[in-house]
């Protein structure tokens, strides 16, 4: 039966690396699929992965009806298999129930990827709908880890190496960004809590001493 999928996980865990791949394997086998992303790193109608992989798309901007688009492509004479969607959280609920109405109604299986919270710990409008949805959630196995070696579970936005609790829920940037720009950083819950990235542990240990250190 067709599915709506929806893979989970931290930015940094190989989600568009996985879409990729499951794309690969179903081109390997003859079949044909439409690729939807938003706000891709590599710019408009691109889905690339961290390890460098990249490949066209379609860039599912604000308002645009997913369900037509792939009926108007079928309509024309072209083939669609499946349907891989990246960056899933950027989408509106609308869309998220035209994915859904794509499996109901077409049965295709669609694969969507995505952050489940933003940098503020609060569901993506998208994610939120893709929850509620989906016939299966799956959470990516390629743990991203906080720099203190635990498990990473949230995303942080920082900027000049702090990070930032205010300010609108989507803007684009990665985790590779230098220090003075907008970037983002996976943390565990224990150091999103206390709002200490890498840059802000590392001041903290170059830091003179405030205590007398005895060398008797």
């Amino acid at each position: 039966m067709p599915e709506l999928v929806f893979f989970s996980g931290t930015m940094d865990c190989g989600k568009s690396t996985l879409a990729l791949q499951i794309g690969h394997n179903r081109s390997a086998r003859g079949l044909q699929g439409v690729i939807f992303t938003r706000d891709d790193r590599a710019g408009e109608g691109k889905l690339s992965s961290r390890l460098g992989l990249v490949t066209d798309a379609v860039e599912a901007q604000e308002g645009l009806d997913l369900y037509a688009n792939i009926v108007d492509r079928v309509s024309r004479g072209g083939r669609v298999d499946y349907v891989i969607v990246d960056e899933a959280q950027f989408l509106a609920p609308d869309q998220i129930d035209q994915l859904a109405r794509v499996v109901d109604d077409l049965k295709l299986d669609v694969f969507a990827f995505g952050i489940t919270t933003d940098f503020r710990t609060k569901l993506f409008p998208g994610s939120q709908r893709l929850i509620e949805l989906a016939d299966r959630i799956e959470a990516l196995q390629v743990e991203a880890l906080c720099w203190c070696g635990a498990r990473a579970t949230h995303n942080a936005r920082t900027v000049g190496g702090a990070m930032v609790v205010e300010g609108e829920q989507v803007v684009v940037g990665d985790v590779d960004r230098p220090a003075t720009e907008i970037g983002y950083e996976v943390l565990c819950r224990r150091h999103h809590r206390r709002r200490m990235t890498s840059a802000a542990a590392n001041a903290g240990a170059l830091s003179p001493d405030v205590l007398p250190v005895s060398t008797g």
